[in-house]
């Protein structure tokens, strides 16, 4: 079965301690301290690997460990920092939070490297303790603790195209005729367990097409391999709807449209609302008794929806370079890349704060409410509230964190006033 999804345990190296120590030397009766700083703790690292189209690997190791720092040693020696761990990943994986579910990363576009978690600091030895009153400070600062994360890795598919549809009805007979893939061809249900990327060169410009598993009603709910497989169209700009104008197998082609698009809305409505171009395919198979099968496809999508219909036979090749040319203006036509997560979820900030102490009270002669303490003064250091996107992931945070829930308990009305450090908002829920 093709790995598209793990869920792995990463943790950062922990900071070496600092040392206690003090000058021992000849004539020297009463040295000074001299201990070392702890190293470095090891980063986690994620990196795209172009050879890797599987996560596998993390099938079977669940738990990624960095190095610890060392701890500082005596003549002011630095303890030695610990050893990065980079994690291959195939282009196209996303990085999520294993338990909000939130992206963390997406690896793809211009993200070729990513460090999810870095290394706690190492301690400083005393040395850098002695005052005019403290000449051999007995203490040192230990190193900072190590971060884990459980994330949860999964790979997406990035293709221009994502071809859709029942099983048997062309798919990777398509495929094979258009592309440069090698899809495996045969004549039953769920043939493709995984998804086959091909490209397609025309005129000098190329577009990649993803062959995605046929569907079946109930896919939105993960029956059969339903989630495994639309999890890969989630990145494509158009979908190419392949029907069985023929009926070959007894299915009516109209019907079968409304099906899949049915299991697309209830998966993800942005996707279903992607363009689409309707590709009636075994023509060949059409006999001329009776109702055109294309004809009435037309009459419902094309007159009725405004999504273009093309008749072609996969097998014989007729009307494919057409399909071929409209695909490829229709792309044009919408322009862009392929889709790219946005972050939702920064474990360093999330990890970082969460341990700090804040309080939230109402402070009668300003009449405001005041937020404040070192996990709030963490979070503003970090955040851009002059962009949306800075201000709406930071509302997002004194939700998570409970900040807003303690306002409310404490009375507060729409249109109050919440002070922080500087920064005076109105409330609003």
């Amino acid at each position: 079965m093709f790995a598209d999804r793990a869920k792995i345990v990463i943790i950062s190296g922990k900071g070496g301690d600092g040392h206690v120590s003090f000058r021992r030397e000849k004539y020297v009766t009463n040295g000074g301290p001299d201990g070392g700083d702890g190293g470095r703790g090891g980063d986690v690292i994620l990196k795209i690997d172009e050879g890797l189209n599987t996560l596998v690997d993390y099938r079977h190791v669940r738990k990624y460990k960095a190095g610890n720092g060392e701890e500082g040693g005596k003549k002011n020696c630095k303890g030695k920092d610990g050893e990065d761990i980079v994690l291959k990943l195939p282009q196209g994986t996303v990085v999520k939070d294993a338990a909000s579910g939130k992206v963390i990363v997406d690896m793809s576009g211009d993200t070729r490297e990513y460090t999810i978690l870095k290394g706690g600091r190492g301690g400083k030895g005393n040395q850098h303790y002695a005052t005019s009153t403290m000449q051999a400070p007995k203490y040192a600062q230990p190193g900072q603790e190590a971060k884990e994360l459980e994330v949860l890795l999964e790979l997406k598919v990035i293709a221009d195209v994502g071809l859709v549809g029942f099983p048997n009805v062309g798919k990777s007979t398509f495929l094979s005729r258009v592309t440069n893939a090698k899809p495996k061809i045969a004549n039953y249900h769920f043939t493709t367990l995984n998804p086959n990327l091909g490209v397609v060169d025309l005129d000098s410009k190329g577009f990649v097409i993803a062959d995605i598993p046929g569907l079946i009603e109930g896919a939105s709910e993960g029956v059969g391999l339903g989630h495994e497989f639309l999890r890969h169209i989630e990145r494509t700009r158009l979908l190419v709807h392949i029907v069985d104008a023929a009926g070959t197998e007894g299915r009516d082609p109209v019907e079968d449209i409304k099906a899949i698009n049915k299991e697309l809305e209830k998966y993800n409505a942005d996707i279903a609302h992607r363009p689409q171009i309707i590709a009636a395919n075994k023509i060949d198979a059409i006999y001329a008794d009776g109702e055109d099968p294309v004809q009435r496809i037309r009459d419902e999508f094309e007159v009725k929806q405004g999504i273009p219909v093309f008749a072609i036979s996969a097998v014989t090749g007729q009307g494919l370079k057409e399909l071929l040319y409209a695909i490829s203006d229709k792309l044009d036509s919408i322009g862009g890349e392929p889709t790219v997560f946005e972050q939702e979820y920064d474990p360093e900030m999330a990890l970082a704060v969460s341990e700090d102490p804040y309080t939230v009270y109402y402070d009668e002669e300003e009449d405001e409410y005041v937020i404040e303490g070192p996990r709030i003064e963490r979070m503003l250091g970090y955040t851009n509230l002059e962009s949306e996107k800075g201000f709406a992931f930071f509302q997002n945070f004194l939700k998570e964190q409970g900040m807003l829930e303690q306002l409310e308990e404490l009375g507060i009305k729409d249109g109050d006033t919440v002070r922080m450090y500087g920064h005076s908002f109105d409330y609003y829920k």
